[in-house]
């Protein structure tokens, strides 16, 4: 397969270690949340720890694959990916003190440590997303041998850069903490997960994604996620290729990547544009149906007209 290298020893130590290390955090949750069943804001006090070590395990396997493949700037790479193992790490650390105390840690501005510490957790996550643009870039000079495994490292990595930004949307106050700001110049929260209810409602299990409002977690996950799902994509184009031969054709498989790309970033979109509207993943309206509809169709389409058009070899 190209896109595993052929000796595991070129990945980057630091990223790998560090996800096994969250591999093993996440099941130390799972025992902390049979053993603690406290709650903050109506989820588990640990719900959030196993959710961001799941997330975080897939982040830097991940990217200790990809830093094995940049044949220019590995140095550069290696510190920036060792920074964020750092910022995330320190991020993580601050969330189980919280947890410890039975406090949230995101948008608690109860007290001044609560504030102190949300603050400094924006700090890092920022720190994190500068450092992903940093490797982001990097990637965009490093050619792969398959072509269409190059696009989804590329695409995948960019969408990803948009999903994480798109967490800075949970930390404008909801329009009830905004009239307690006016009224008081106090609230205990600042910014939230859920559009048109309060956080800590019904949700969904596990993922606590609000089950009757909106919920900015979504767009988030989703995009992030792209860095391993577009590769994913790839890698089994690939594998399909020794049963279909019309995928043994590069172009095919670049074309068909780009139509996955474009389609999981209309799927960012259209989650995104429903949690602003308040509206639940699980109970959408009739519009947001027929623009996923509309959005399938036009996947489903562009599909198959890349894979049977006529080919010829693509410049990369």
């Amino acid at each position: 397969m190209t896109l595993l290298p052929s000796r595991m020893n070129t990945w980057h130590r630091p990223s790998t270690l560090f996800a096994a290390g969250l591999v093993v955090t996440a099941l130390a949750c799972v025992v902390a949340m049979v053993v603690d069943q406290r709650t903050v804001l109506g989820a588990p006090v640990w719900a959030k720890l196993l959710k961001f070590a799941i997330s975080g395990a897939l982040y830097f396997f991940t990217w200790g694959w990809l830093v094995s493949l940049l044949p220019r700037f590995r140095r550069t790479a290696h510190v920036a990916t060792n920074v964020v193992i750092v910022l995330f790490a320190a991020e993580y650390v601050v969330m189980a003190f919280q947890a410890v105390r039975g406090r949230p840690s995101h948008f608690n501005n109860a007290t001044p440590l609560d504030n102190t510490l949300f603050q400094l957790m924006g700090g890092m996550v920022a720190a994190i997303w500068i450092a992903t643009l940093v490797l982001t870039v990097l990637l965009m000079f490093t050619r792969l041998e398959d072509r269409a495994t190059h696009w989804a490292v590329r695409t995948g990595a960019v969408i990803s850069l948009i999903g994480i930004a798109l967490g800075a949307l949970m930390t404008s106050p909801t329009a009830a903490q905004q009239q307690a700001l006016n009224t008081t110049g106090v609230s205990a929260l600042v910014g939230a997960h859920s559009v048109g209810v309060p956080d800590g409602g019904p949700g969904l299990p596990i993922l606590g994604w609000s089950t009757t409002g909106g919920d900015l977690r979504i767009p988030h996950f989703t995009g992030m996620h792209a860095l391993q799902l577009l590769p994913l994509v790839a890698l089994g184009l690939e594998l399909l290729a020794s049963r279909m031969p019309r995928l043994r054709d590069s172009a095919v498989r670049v074309r068909l990547v780009w139509v996955a790309t474009l389609g999981y970033a209309g799927l960012v979109a259209l989650v995104t544009w429903q949690a602003l509207r308040g509206e639940s993943l699980i109970h959408p309206s009739a519009p947001t149906l027929a623009a996923f509809g509309a959005l399938l169709a036009a996947v489903a389409l562009a599909g198959c007209a890349s894979a049977y058009r006529p080919t010829r070899e693509l410049v990369r």
